[in-house]
């Protein structure tokens, strides 16, 4: 756990941790990020994965980090899917671990 209370996150930032502050949301609670994070840096920064699977109980953290092998998809609370791997975190991005109505 986090001094926040918050699980600990997959990664661990050893390097330019001063880079500004971006605020996101992951299911429905405030995070921070960095700027220039991808979204799959930012979520597993403050998350022990990206996402659960949807055809088993397993959890995922993406596979190749280069938008091929479709491991990596999360959701946005309105919008389509996106690759957390390629794709660049924005400010107030509202993100979903699991399928909006969650399919499992």
């Amino acid at each position: 756990m986090s001094a926040a209370g918050h699980p600990a996150g997959r990664l661990v930032r050893l390097a330019e941790t001063n880079r500004a502050p971006m605020r996101f949301v992951l299911d429905g609670a405030e995070r921070q990020a960095l700027a220039g994070d991808t979204v799959l840096s930012a979520i597993l920064s403050v998350a022990p994965a990206l996402r659960h699977s949807e055809f088993g109980v397993e959890t995922r953290a993406g596979f190749c980090l280069m938008g091929a092998c479709q491991d990596c998809w999360v959701w946005q609370e309105e919008g389509p899917r996106i690759r957390a791997c390629s794709t660049p975190l924005t400010e107030g991005m509202r993100l979903l671990t699991d399928a909006p109505g969650d399919w499992s």
